[in-house]
């Protein structure tokens, strides 16, 4: 459980991270409420993995799936830059969590 509680907080990561985009600084009551919901409910599944795993390892997973998934959707909803410095560099994250993740295995 301890790697699905990890995913699902990041995962929550990429809700609020998009969320702060809504909220327009916290002056739109609904997306405010929806993110900080979504930091609540991210920590708290972090929090859950903890348990388990290594800090450091549990860390850069949680920030390594918010970085990649807010990239993509910031790409895909607000039409920022896609080139391929950029897909490069994300690659290397997701290289960096799946090493992560099979070092942790054993």
């Amino acid at each position: 459980m301890k790697w699905v509680y990890l995913i699902i907080a990041g995962i929550c990561e990429v809700g609020w991270a998009l969320g702060l985009k809504y909220t327009q600084g916290f002056t739109k009551i609904m997306p405010s409420i929806l993110t900080v919901a979504g930091m609540i409910a991210s920590f708290y599944f972090l929090s859950l993995a903890l348990k388990e795993l290594p800090l450091g390892t549990a860390y850069a997973i949680w920030t390594g799936i918010g970085t990649v998934g807010t990239v993509f959707l910031g790409i895909v909803l607000f039409k920022e830059p896609f080139d391929v410095v950029r897909l490069i560099c994300i690659g290397f994250i997701v290289v960096g969590i799946i090493g992560l993740k099979i070092v942790s295995s054993h």
